[in-house]
């Protein structure tokens, strides 16, 4: 039985509490029903479960529905294959059936979010084994294949196993690779990546919580396997007189654009923290770079592989998917107010462009990006058109944000209660047995566990307790 979950936000700001309550009225057209359980689909014209994105979309939306949440997670651990290597994505049929499908790796947001269910779902120790034995075995399919010229950099093989759809750097290259060793006649591809490099780092990383967890002697093994993998990131891809990471082409070239991956890897924890405080610095704050009116576009607009197209393509615009990933990748390096100023922004630029809840955004303006756009469904209609309302990673960037500002969440056995400024409001999380409540006038908070008034506290910080409301620290989110 899984403990029952709720949130549920009121505050006096009406644009704020009608993008909360549009976004949850959305969320719900992407349940679907999946070989006859609930999961959480991407949504927007995705109509399946990705690797890159409902994992951790599960994840977020575990106060709203647990099951599906876990769900998320599951189905992409029962359907690995024997080799394993992870499905890139899942679709179901009106039969009922689904297929797993292995054309391209899609990204990798998964390993953090899954060892989180661990903790929502009740600390199941056979789902915990379950993970760590999904996670060992990704680790090793990568390492036997995707090293193919044995530099010991892991390489992308195709557009779609980073999920930058239309990206320019891959100069028309192909979107899948269904083989098992690297496409013919490609012109950059394989490409020595600093994602796929973060894939292992992020398997590694979270085996060694596992083995912490466990207690089963392995941790030390697991933290310096990862390590090693950041290492090598370091030597080889990152460029200490440019701040960044570069991927480096078939050739061995390094290429030369500055994309926002160097955040993806802050989310997969695989820079250490001078790296990232320098592309923070240096570029994240950029305004000539990565912080324009909306922050975060996937290319420098300054480079000359910028590309502000109107489609899906990531080759530029803002995406609603780099702001959700964006959450977890500053607060692994203390950037805690940065995620503050940029979800203010963020959730002002929803409000602005009338609750058009898509997958892309002008960074120069902010708009959301409402044009109709090619379907990216396997299987649909060539040049079939849709237009995006209920994009699941902005809705769930959305809902995340104001929860890391003004509200509750729950991670790795933690409870945050962040106590942002500027609006009256409530926000309560139903967890099993407990009830966490924050009653804020904008300017002082009172926090409740199951009932009971535990603190009062200045608004523009968090306060970090365990599940039954210790105190166990605080930080400065303003």
């Amino acid at each position: 039985m899984l403990p029952r979950t709720r949130i549920t936000f009121r505050t006096q700001n009406e644009s704020m509490q009608k993008l909360f309550d549009t976004i949850s009225e959305r969320c719900l057209r992407n349940m679907q029903v999946f070989a006859g359980r609930p999961v959480l689909v991407e949504g927007g014209g995705y109509e399946k479960i990705w690797l890159e994105t409902q994992p951790m979309g599960g994840e977020m939306y575990a106060g709203f529905n647990l099951e599906a949440a876990l769900n998320n997670q599951l189905f992409f651990m029962e359907t690995q294959r024997e080799d394993g290597r992870l499905p890139g994505s899942i679709q179901s049929f009106p039969d009922g059936s689904i297929e797993a499908q292995f054309n391209k790796f899609q990204g990798f947001c998964f390993a953090w979010h899954a060892l989180n269910m661990y903790y929502l779902t009740g600390r199941d120790a056979q789902y915990l084994d379950q993970l760590a034995g999904c996670l060992e075995k990704w680790d090793e399919y990568l390492w036997k294949t995707r090293d193919s010229n044995g530099d010991g950099i892991l390489e992308t093989w195709c557009i779609y196993d980073t999920g930058e759809d239309r990206a320019e750097r891959f100069e028309g290259d192909p979107n899948y690779c269904t083989t098992e060793v690297p496409l013919p006649d490609c012109k950059v591809l394989p490409v020595a990546s600093m994602d796929v490099m973060s894939f292992s780092y992020a398997a590694r990383n979270t085996l060694a919580e596992i083995s912490r967890i466990r207690g089963d002697g392995r941790e030390a093994e697991w933290r310096a396997r990862a390590q090693a993998v950041a290492d090598k990131i370091k030597s080889d891809l990152w460029d200490d007189a440019k701040g960044a990471c570069f991927d480096k082409d078939k050739h061995g070239n390094v290429m030369p654009q500055l994309i926002h991956n160097n955040l993806r890897c802050m989310y997969w924890k695989s820079f250490d923290q001078a790296m990232a405080d320098r592309f923070v610095s240096e570029h994240l704050l950029n305004p000539d770079e990565f912080w324009t009116k909306l922050p975060l576009p996937s290319v420098a607009v300054n480079d000359p592989y910028f590309r502000n197209a109107p489609e899906n393509n990531w080759s530029g615009q803002c995406e609603g998917l780099t702001f959700q990933r964006a959450i977890m990748a500053l607060e692994n390096y203390g950037y805690e107010k940065l995620v503050t100023k940029i979800g203010h922004i963020f959730l002002q630029a929803l409000i602005d462009g009338g609750y058009h809840y898509t997958q892309q955004f002008d960074p120069f303006t902010g708009a959301p990006t409402i044009v109709p756009i090619p379907s990216q469904q396997e299987g649909d209609v060539e040049g079939e058109l849709i237009i995006q309302e209920a994009y699941g990673p902005t809705m769930l960037a959305a809902l995340e944000y104001i929860g890391h500002i003004w509200g509750i969440d729950i991670q790795m056995g933690e409870v945050w209660f962040s106590l942002g400024r500027g609006q009256r409001y409530t926000y309560e999380y139903v967890w099993g047995e407990h009830t966490y409540l924050i009653d804020s006038d904008g300017e002082h908070a009172s926090v409740f566990v199951d009932g009971e008034e535990r603190y009062q506290l200045p608004c523009g910080i968090r306060l970090i307790t365990d599940e039954d409301g210790t105190m166990i620290r605080t930080r400065p989110i303003e």
